[in-house]
């Protein structure tokens, strides 16, 4: 049945008896494709069938269906006729793990992080209003997502203005009762049925004429009217902010689905469907462990053991060097913005749950929450990916950095992250952090430094940002000490004529470029930066004067990055050399795997190493 279903209209045509058996095909067909290429399962899993209803009921693209977050919206790219592309899902030149506007006119708005939809469906139906057209909004938002600030500003908005926006509530963190849900469903079609709201209008009006006894007795009835939704209505804060609420809904009835969608299609002003779903339904082990199949490495379906799995990614030294350090010493706090698996900081949550926080997905919130744990001499560490650091910027400035307070951000994903794409990749820190005052920035070259790092960070009374990759880390020690003293960078290779400074895991990849040099005479500096900021100056500066050409190697953009921070600090120290800085142009970085990635824009050894040569080759005329 999947096969034949190519575009939203193709599914319209199917009896709505034939939705349950195409929902188990989509369950298949999603499993053993993500298997092999990686994504996000769970999620995707939980919301067959209401992608199905909506585009059942709905036309798109004429109705906008805006997908929160994105990472839930491969049933809706098979339906829009995207199904022959996964086998390239999150691939290199392949098809987007999110909603991708460049990719197919469905895409309503493209998305990567939480808490976005309802800001964008307004900003979509007032554009609407003003310019006189007729059709549907509609947002999809996790339950999760809803803990973002941004969301919770926006459904104050939307309930204020009482524009016809349609809101879906996936709230896939509970199971749904049969009592509640049967209630549930009668009062939703009870509350949609156009003669309730009708006769409800005509009292309110009849009420209303009748002064001044008429407006007393409105204003009663009102009164019993609102204890009895506050006893019988589960919404009532949706309801308080403007919305009218139904639900909860079983999300998994596609029949019942259609039904709420088809009326909910007739009503006006603010609506808000509450859909209970499943996280990963539908495979087993997606089911037992959502968390680990939100976003799955690629799997054997059978025993449902991910690839490389057992192997320490740098999350994990991070999340484990935390917790043995916190074991000792009862000032150290950890917190995370819903993330606890992804930052490693579940192996500080098990071991030391008082002082573990996860604050959903509100990194704003999480932020100055950690400078009032400061202010009260706790030493507070912010696990943090690199491309959600940046919905905090200000609270960095204005309640850490202002301030100084000694807050540690553990800055995850930093560089690019690869399969995510342009939303994800964290190429971006280097650059909005080294601008603000009182910060050191660092980046370790292995997990050994990771582990180092993390130590030397506990006794620093100022803003830290330790920046690390995604990806396995290798062997490493924790019980290792701090080796190199607060901002000294260390030579690798002496050389001459040519000085590569690097950071973060570039090192290994300008040691490995420099060895390609050496077959072509040229044996060059290779100095490992560790700092950021602030950089040490001294030894930039005596290498520097040493050699010919200076290289700069990152995986940050060129734009505001090491690099420039190197050649400002050679200008006001009037050392006039030429520098070739070597890392991501000024533009946003695609999905794909991490090493084609590099490869692409210049960043692997080989390309290092010819692009160093070509420039040395240029200076010399030959």
């Amino acid at each position: 049945m999947l096969e034949q279903i190519n575009s939203p209209y193709d599914l319209k045509k199917l009896d709505i008896k034939d939705l349950p058996r195409l929902s188990e095909e989509i369950r298949q067909f999603i499993v053993e494709k993500v298997s092999k290429t990686g994504g996000h399962l769970a999620s995707n899993l939980g919301i067959v069938e209401l992608t199905l209803a909506l585009h059942y009921v709905f036309n798109s693209p004429v109705d906008k269906i805006i997908w929160d977050v994105g990472h839930q919206c491969y049933v809706h790219k098979m339906i829009t006729g995207r199904r022959d592309k996964f086998d390239t899902l999150r691939q290199f030149n392949g098809l987007s793990g999110y909603t991708k506007r460049a990719e197919s006119i469905h895409d309503i708005f493209g998305a990567g992080h939480s808490s976005t939809s309802l800001s964008a469906a307004l900003g979509i139906a007032t554009a609407r209003d003003l310019k006189g057209e007729k059709y549907h909004v509609i947002a999809v938002i996790g339950d999760g997502a809803l803990t973002g600030g941004m969301a919770l500003e926006a459904l104050n908005n939307i309930g204020r203005s009482q524009k016809d926006v349609i809101v879906i509530l996936n709230h896939n963190e509970m199971s749904i009762s049969e009592n509640v849900g049967s209630l549930s469903l009668y009062l939703s079609k009870l509350r949609t049925d156009p003669t309730y709201n009708k006769v409800k209008q005509e009292i309110d009006n009849l009420l209303n004429i009748i002064p001044p006894i008429g407006k007393s007795l409105h204003k009663y009835i009102e009164k019993i009217k609102d204890s009895i939704k506050q006893l019988v209505v589960p919404g009532m804060f949706f309801e308080e902010l403007g919305f009218t609420y139904l639900g909860p809904i079983d999300g998994h009835n596609v029949e019942e689905l259609i039904e709420v969608l088809e009326r909910s299609k007739k009503m006006k002003g603010p609506l808000l469907i509450h859909v209970v779903t499943k996280k990963g339904k539908g495979y087993m082990f997606a089911e037992k462990r959502p968390d680990k199949f939100h976003s799955a490495a690629p799997f054997d379906i059978e025993t449902g053991k991910f690839v490389g799995e057992g192997k320490d990614s740098y999350s994990d030294v991070f999340g484990k060097t935390l917790a043995e350090m916190a074991l000792k010493d009862e000032k150290i706090v950890a917190i995370t913005a819903a993330m606890p698996e992804g930052t490693g900081l579940i192996h500080f949550a098990k071991l030391i749950p008082d002082r573990f926080f996860d604050v959903g997905i509100a990194e704003q919130h999480a932020t100055t929450f950690a400078a009032g744990l400061a202010v009260e001499g706790y030493k507070p560490y912010f696990a943090v990916y690199s491309t959600f650091l940046q919905r905090a910027y200000d609270q960095v400035i204005h309640d850490v950095c202002i301030q100084k307070l000694p807050v540690v951000f553990a800055v995850d994903r930093a560089g690019i992250v690869g399969e995510d794409g342009e939303t994800h990749q964290g190429v971006f820190d280097i650059s909005f952090l080294r601008a603000i005052p009182n910060i050191a920035i660092m980046s370790p070259k292995d997990a050994n430094e990771l582990v180092e790092m993390v130590k030397l960070s506990r006794n620093l009374d100022f803003p830290v940002a330790i920046r690390y990759p995604r990806g396995k880390a290798g062997e490493y020690d924790i019980s290792r000490k701090p080796s190199f003293p607060f901002g000294k960078g260390e030579v690798l290779l002496e050389g001459e004529k040519i000085a590569v400074f690097a950071l973060g895991r570039m090192v290994s990849k300008s040691i490995d470029a420099a060895e390609i040099l050496k077959g072509h005479g040229i044996n060059p500096f290779v100095v490992n930066l560790r700092f950021v900021k602030p950089l040490d100056e001294e030894l930039i500066l005596e290498i520097s004067n040493k050699v010919d050409l200076v290289v700069t190697v990152e995986d940050n953009v060129i734009a505001g990055g090491v690099g420039s921070a190197i050649l400002e600090l050679l200008n006001d120290k009037k050392v006039y050399r030429p520098v070739l800085r070597l890392g991501f142009p000024d533009k946003f970085i695609e999905h794909g795997d991490v090493e084609s990635l590099f490869k692409k824009y210049g960043l692997d050894s080989q390309s290092i190493a010819d692009t160093i040569l070509q420039r040395y080759k240029e200076m010399r005329g030959s």
